[in-house]
Order: C-alpha cells, then sequence, then structure tokens
C-alpha cells in the first residue's frame, strides 16, 4: 500500500483537527495516516488515488499541495 504525502496550510490545532476528523471518517477508523502540524504535513497509506485523498484534504478549507509516495 503506498504512502502518500501531501502539504497542508495548517496554522493551528484547530486545523489539524479538522484533516484529522475528515481523514478518519471518510477512511474509517483503521485507516493509517499522519497529521503533522509542525511540518504542514500529512501522510496517508492507502490505495486509493492521490485526487481522491486530494480532494478528501480540501474539505477542511485549506490548500493542498501533493509531494509525492514516500
Amino acid at each position: 500500500m503506498p504512502t502518500h504525502e501531501f502539504k497542508v496550510e495548517m496554522t493551528c490545532s484547530g486545523c489539524s483537527n479538522a484533516v484529522t476528523r475528515i481523514l478518519t471518517k471518510k477512511l474509517g477508523e483503521g485507516a493509517k495516516f499522519d497529521v503533522n502540524l509542525d511540518d504542514k504535513s500529512v501522510t496517508i497509506d492507502s490505495d486509493l488515488s492521490m485526487e481522491e485523498l486530494k480532494e478528501m484534504l480540501e474539505k477542511s478549507g485549506k490548500a493542498v499541495t501533493y509531494i509525492g509516495v514516500k
């Protein structure tokens, strides 16, 4: 399963919590992802396409940039 890395313009814990809620809701409880507020990065282990994952992250209302597969 590939690990996708994104930059998300999160500025506070409220932003990172919103991203966490969205990913938990869309991917399910067992999903593997990491939201790092300090680095403004999100890594997601998923077989979904980059476009689908980016669309989910954009629901947070923050700018999202795809970095690549780790």
